[in-house]
């Protein structure tokens, strides 16, 4: 295993995790920052420690975990891949259909792999409700909800449009919708009505000072992406989908919110994404029918475990003939409606007068 890219999502998720695996060994990391190169290279005996993915080989790695700035996602995991090193790559996959094309055509000519990071289809909560979501017959609506508290990235590109492509649609949002397919399968929609707000992404006491980000630097300009989205969609099947994702918010705690509403009951499921410690209790999941509400007992389990579930699947995902393709697939429809909820939240912001638009 390579792990390129050593921030956050890298050190808090990835590598201890690889490190405690039996089956997996960590061979080389990469970071271009040689502040982050020496962060891990104490703890790293053994391993290669680079400062280019362009130094990696398939003899050196069977597979790079790709985890750097969103907007580098396309262009290292393509380099990697055209080198036919498998890649599996955080979410946003891509910022764009372009970026998507380009993915597809690395896959093909390097002959290597790629797979996409879902954590929120591995979670056991999310897995039981998908076992429910055949109890309430013909489905009619899905309403998704991932609101936290306060939860802005303080890590200063994520919050850039230029590197990060947009704000808390593709970080959270991404999640969300990714949820969505794999609940009700894959989804075409005729309608995509949004709005986008930026109430709390300037603001410092708004900061998740919980990812450990470096909380009492200074950012050195104003963020300028979205911090709260909010959409309404309807598929050509008829199913419509209600989603709201905020990093911030004036609630007191976070909380995710999955309801599948059906001809015959609805099956909804409260719980917290993520990492974040500002969380109520663990998990609940219900079945609604004719004014009954049944509970449906969860095994509770550890923040995180669905992290593990991602790395205990590698060798699996690597060794299926069938993952050729599928991540770009399931990437493309994801992209397609951030567009066209960003493309609609623009009409909408320019539709109102000047001196109504925020700043």
């Amino acid at each position: 295993m390579a792990v390129v890219g050593l921030g956050w999502a890298a050190r808090t998720i990835w590598l201890p995790r690889l490190a405690a695996h039996p089956a997996l060994t960590v061979t080389a990391v990469v970071d271009p920052s040689p502040a982050a190169r020496a962060a891990v290279a104490d703890g790293a005996a053994g391993v290669r420690v680079l400062a280019d993915p362009g130094e990696l080989s398939p003899e050196l790695a069977d597979l790079a975990i790709v985890a750097v700035p969103n907007h580098a996602h396309s262009s290292v995991a393509g380099a990697l891949l055209r080198r036919g090193i498998p890649v599996f790559l955080e979410k946003p996959v891509c910022l764009s259909h372009t970026e998507a094309d380009e993915l597809a055509r690395a896959e093909r000519e390097g002959g290597a792999v790629l797979v996409a990071g879902s954590a929120a289809r591995c979670r056991a909560d999310v897995l039981a409700l998908r076992r429910l979501v055949e109890s309430v017959g013909d489905v009619r609506h899905l309403r998704l909800a991932w609101v936290r508290a306060n939860g802005v990235p303080g890590t200063d590109w994520f919050t850039r449009r230029s590197q990060a492509g947009g704000g808390v649609l593709l970080d959270l949002g991404w999640h969300l919708l990714d949820t969505a397919q794999f609940l009700l399968g894959p989804l075409e929609f005729d309608q995509v009505v949004a709005a986008t707000t930026h109430d709390f992404v300037n603001r410092r006491a708004a900061r998740a000072v919980w990812r450990e980000d470096e909380p009492d630097a200074a950012r050195p300009e104003a963020a300028d992406v979205e911090d709260t989205a909010r959409a309404f969609l309807v598929a050509d099947s008829g199913v419509s989908v209600s989603m709201r994702t905020s990093w911030a918010s004036h609630a007191a705690h976070d909380r995710t919110t999955v309801e599948v509403h059906g001809s015959a009951g609805t099956a909804a499921l409260g719980c917290t994404f993520g990492f974040s410690p500002n969380r109520l209790g663990g998990s609940s999941l219900t079945f609604t029918q004719d004014g009954r509400v049944t509970p449906v007992a969860l095994d509770e389990e550890p923040v995180g475990a669905e992290y593990d579930r991602q790395v205990d699947a590698l060798a699996g995902l690597l060794a299926d003939p069938a993952q050729r393709g599928k991540a770009v697939a399931a990437a493309r429809r994801t992209i397609d409606v951030i567009e066209r909820i960003y493309e609609s939240a623009a009409r909408a912001a320019g539709a109102r007068k000047p001196e109504e638009v925020p700043a």
